[in-house]
């Protein structure tokens, strides 16, 4: 069997699918599975074993272009036997239709009645988006609800000593200190970012209490989010804060997180790969909530606060406050890892 997926176009979500390319592969183990999503996506997909090869997706998010999609269908026709889509979108289900792939699986998103002849419609019975991805993999009558998954294998990424190397070379860094990973941005919204204030506590603690080092993630619009919380640190903690938002590629990114001994980070797609490369995850969430896409790991400490607002999933806060971040202190996250890192902290002390 050939298989044909549509992939998301978001970070954490392209993670998440990586449990359907789990399930498919162990459904049919003779499948040849290749995935349809735009460049930026072909990082992870090459560090997924299940994926035979990243087809690039030509049209960014948004972009409709019927006359390019119908193309890229005639570019594919007889190629494929069944054909996941993820997105909900009534144009990403063109591809595979104009294709002729004779098998077409997808939730109803907006209404692909015709578009899609494996519909299912029950999403909501899924809460979780990844459970919504592997449900996909089973027949639908088998299907009635998340209560029917079998075990959920958990999105993983592999990583190699050779890349780890090349990239410490081109960032120029060591592994010398322990490594913290911080990740501040959240292409979302404001209402899921913690302050910087926060962060620089957080970072500073790693630093003095723990010998330890700093490196923040994020994309080049990360940077003045990363370069406040660095300026914050004392001239000496400075030395040992690293700012990589914008310097790294995602496969640079993917490797040097795997080194870290831990992670703190916004509900972003970035949490997700941590969750992926198996690091304790300290995961901060505001204006979001864990129940629809949390971090797949099982080395997860969840903060935030309770206040009757959240979560409200707005990317910018409603009321104007942005109480559900203000409000939880450093002092939580600087718990969570020494609960999530004992061994490393017993080391240390001794």
């Amino acid at each position: 069997m050939k298989i044909l997926v549509i992939g998301p176009s978001w970070v954490g979500d392209m993670v998440m699918s990586h449990s359907l390319y789990q399930a498919l592969s162990a459904r049919y183990p003779d499948a040849q599975i290749d995935v349809m999503a735009p460049d930026w996506c072909r990082p992870l997909l090459e560090r997924m074993p299940e994926v035979n090869q990243a087809l690039r997706m030509p049209l960014g998010h948004g972009e409709f272009k019927l006359s390019t999609r119908w193309r890229l269908g005639r570019l594919l026709k007889g190629r494929y036997d069944h054909a996941f889509i993820l997105p909900n979108s009534l144009k990403s289900a063109l591809v595979p239709f104009f294709a002729g792939i004779s098998k077409r699986t997808g939730w109803k998103g907006e209404s692909r009645y015709g578009l899609l002849n494996d519909l299912r419609a029950n999403k909501h019975d899924f809460t979780r988006m990844v459970d919504r991805y592997v449900a996909l993999a089973y027949p639908k009558e088998q299907m009635r609800s998340e209560r029917d998954l079998p075990n959920l294998p958990k999105p993983y990424l592999r990583v190699t000593r050779t890349a780890q190397l090349e990239a410490l070379h081109t960032l120029q860094l060591t592994e010398q200190r322990p490594i913290l990973a911080l990740c501040p941005g959240a292409e979302f919204g404001p209402a899921k970012r913690w302050p910087e204030a926060q962060y620089a506590s957080v970072a500073a603690f790693w630093i003095e209490q723990r010998q330890g080092q700093v490196w923040i993630f994020g994309s080049a619009k990360d940077q003045p989010v990363g370069e406040q919380i660095r300026s914050k640190l004392a001239p000496a903690q400075q030395s040992h804060c690293h700012l990589l938002t914008g310097q790294t590629s995602l496969g640079q990114a993917i490797e040097l997180m795997s080194l870290s001994s831990a992670v703190v980070c916004n509900d972003s797609g970035l949490m997700h790969i941590a969750a992926a490369l198996n690091r304790p995850i300290v995961a901060v969430y505001g204006s979001t909530s864990t129940q629809y896409t949390p971090p797949l790991s099982d080395q997860v400490a969840v903060l935030h606060t309770n206040i009757g607002c959240r979560p409200c999933f707005k990317r910018t806060c409603p009321l104007g406050h942005l109480k559900c971040l203000t409000e939880l202190p450093a002092s939580d996250a600087i718990n969570a890892l020494d609960n999530l890192l004992p061994t490393l902290l017993e080391v240390q002390e001794a």
